[in-house]
């Protein structure tokens, strides 16, 4: 079901509860490329994605989205031209490591988050140029960031979209294989009940929901982030898990969902993708064809 641009900047805004507990909604996901953010491009290009053009930060760092209705994934390097490798990304591996919420009182968020003794950054604002039809304009963020240490699976961090025009437009959203949203962000942790503490901290002890198996759930809006055991991940997608590179705790996967798995499926098969599983529910790309992220399709 579509939504009007007033709704789709609603959802994208978080409220303030009582006591100053932030409501989680998920702005986006960020996918390291490092140095291969050609070839991450040609690859979701060929799983069916429409990518937006290279944006140039002013951070250093290079991107290209995927844009849905009210979040996206960000495909996050650096190229020839990016000059020094941001010190926040340079120590990850390829693959799914950012877990960005919306906020649009970064100031007070801050403010906030430091009273209650949780480790963040500072606000940091920076831009990108954005080449529209007519004209070029800047897309300008400010960011809150947790600090390293505080998260044990990757980075967590806040973003507020000064110019959201610039990034969710119409245009931009309309993806061959169907993609219309994202619908659950997996992690594995060996301990999920501990990876998820920080969660708590950030949004309330009610925040985090306790499903079977040991899986610890944060309700994001329409989005699902689930915490699981590496043996769970390893039983759920088989050898299209992705490669944990050494960690215990890492971001592992993504469920999309797509206006039509048939549809899906086609653009697929044309594009012949080794190891693709089509199933009656979902349809599953192993991580080894998707830059160490494994994604499932579901309606």
């Amino acid at each position: 079901m579509s939504t009007s641009p007033a709704q789709r900047n609603s959802l994208r805004i978080y409220s303030w509860s009582p006591m100053g507990i932030v409501t989680p909604k998920l702005d986006h996901v960020v996918i390291d490329t490092r140095n291969r953010i050609d070839e991450a491009v040609r690859t979701y290009l060929s799983l069916g994605f429409q990518l937006t053009d290279r944006g140039r930060h002013t951070l250093g760092s290079v991107n290209h989205l995927a844009i849905f209705e009210t979040d996206y994934m960000e495909f996050l390097g650096f190229d020839d031209t990016a000059g020094a490798v941001r010190a926040d990304i340079l120590p990850f591996p390829v693959g799914l490591n950012g877990l960005v919420f919306a906020t649009d009182k970064p100031e007070v968020l801050f403010g906030d988050l430091r009273e209650r003794g949780l480790a963040v950054e500072q606000p940091i604002a920076f831009s990108r140029p954005v080449a529209l039809a007519d004209k070029i304009e800047d897309a300008k963020f400010r960011v809150v960031r947790l600090g390293a240490a505080a998260v044990s699976f990757g980075r967590v961090y806040f973003c507020h979209h000064l110019t959201p025009k610039l990034v969710w437009r119409p245009e931009w959203g309309r993806h061959p294989n169907g993609a219309l949203a994202l619908a659950q962000v997996t992690i594995a942790a060996q301990d999920p009940a501990s990876a998820s503490i920080i969660f708590a901290r950030l949004f309330g002890p009610n925040a985090m929901q306790q499903a079977p198996a040991g899986v610890r759930r944060l309700a994001a809006g329409a989005v699902q982030v689930d915490l699981v055991l590496p043996e769970m991940l390893t039983a759920r997608f088989g050898d299209a898990a992705p490669d944990p590179a050494g960690r215990t705790d890492y971001m592992a996967g993504l469920r999309i969902r797509t206006a039509s798995l048939s549809q899906t499926a086609r653009v697929l098969q044309v594009a012949q993708i080794p190891g693709v599983k089509i199933e009656s529910q979902r349809i599953i790309v192993p991580a080894s064809k998707a830059m160490n992220v494994v994604l499932e399709f579901v309606e």
